[in-house]
């Protein structure tokens, strides 16, 4: 049993989180910060406002201070939203121990900069930290995590070694980590699954059917693939847990936030009414006015993601978009690919 872990972020993946890191550490902090909801985690043993019916080990003792929460602590775990990142690590930054390893599951891009939570953790610690910078991400709703239902993840690092001392502090008998270099890919498929998953919930809400959602979804990750490899990815990470895995869970379960925010946006609801009924990140939003301005910088043809946009923040109506993705011209399914064999033959 190891000594000392935190978990920076009270939400549900990171209250989840915190239970599964029970069972290899003997003390595990949880950062909230509210200091109402640090108490009364602290004098419940639950997380009734993110992860209701979860009783929460002993083990686990919530704070409001990030000083308390990361002393002696040699595994850092953030779990905030996008949009906190940057401000929660430059705040964090003077408390860590000199050798903590520091790892984010965070699914979402900085709107501002466009970068990568990894990139945007990098610029606020110490260059000396940068070897040591992880993320964890994969098929993971914090309600079964927090279950302890079998789930299975990926954690990328540039250092073998840092994956691989990541990989032991979280792996269960019902929480397995695989380990894997490509921390762009990673990064990439779990920030841009939830863009499609809101395209999965428009497509149910219109109850377009299973024909239509599954062809959303495999154009949906050739969107994500094109992109990924554009910024360095490696492309059989969108083969695996980090791709595929990911983008089946959030598009499909009822867990999905990203998906219930789509149903909402096809019944005419606006993403700010959206965010005000569930009363959570919606994760989605954010990134799809990222990576539509990622696909113009880069040129690179999105054009589900392009609708996308249009729906939430340009006032297209559902079916109107629907019907220009339908109405594209005559395209090659593996397009550059395609090139590639045709012009070798």
């Amino acid at each position: 049993m190891k000594n000392r872990a935190a978990v920076i972020g009270a939400g549900s993946f990171g209250t989840a989180l915190s239970t599964v890191l029970t069972e290899n550490y003997s003390d595990v902090s949880l950062w909230a910060r509210r200091a109402e909801l640090a108490d009364a985690i602290n004098k419940t043993r639950t997380n009734e406002r993110y992860l209701p019916g979860i009783q929460l080990a002993d083990a686990i003792t919530a704070y409001s201070s990030l000083a308390e929460a990361v002393v002696g602590c040699t595994f850092v775990l953030l779990v905030v939203p996008s949009h906190a990142m940057r401000e929660t690590v430059r705040a964090l930054a003077p408390h860590l121990h000199p050798d903590a390893i520091v790892v984010h599951a965070t699914k979402g891009m900085e709107l501002d900069t466009l970068k990568r939570m990894s990139e945007v953790i990098a610029e606020e610690l110490p260059v000396s930290f940068r070897s040591r910078i992880a993320v964890l991400s994969g098929p993971s709703h914090a309600e079964e995590v927090g279950t302890k239902a079998p789930t299975t993840v990926v954690v990328a690092a540039p250092d073998r070694k840092v994956a691989e001392v990541v990989q032991d502090a979280l792996m269960t008998n019902r929480f397995r980590v695989y380990t894997s270099p490509d921390v762009i890919g990673v990064e990439v498929g779990g920030a841009l699954k939830n863009i499609i998953a809101l395209g999965a919930g428009v497509s149910d809400g219109l109850q377009f059917g299973d024909n239509a959602k599954a062809a959303l979804l495999t154009r949906g990750l050739a969107e994500i693939t094109r992109i990924g490899v554009k910024l360095g990815a490696n492309p059989l990470t969108f083969s695996g847990l980090a791709g595929v895995g990911d983008l089946v869970v959030t598009a499909t379960s009822r867990h999905s936030r990203n998906w219930r925010a789509g149903n909402m946006l096809a019944q005419g609801m606006t993403p700010d009414e959206i965010v005000d009924q569930m009363g959570m990140v919606v994760e989605g939003i954010k990134t799809t006015k990222a990576v539509n301005e990622l696909a113009k910088k880069y040129e690179i043809d999105m054009p589900i993601t392009r609708e996308l946009h249009a729906l939430l923040f340009e006032g297209k109506e559902p079916r109107e978009a629907v019907n220009h993705l339908m109405g594209r011209v005559r395209r090659h399914e593996t397009e550059d690919m395609a090139l590639r064999y045709f012009e070798n033959q």
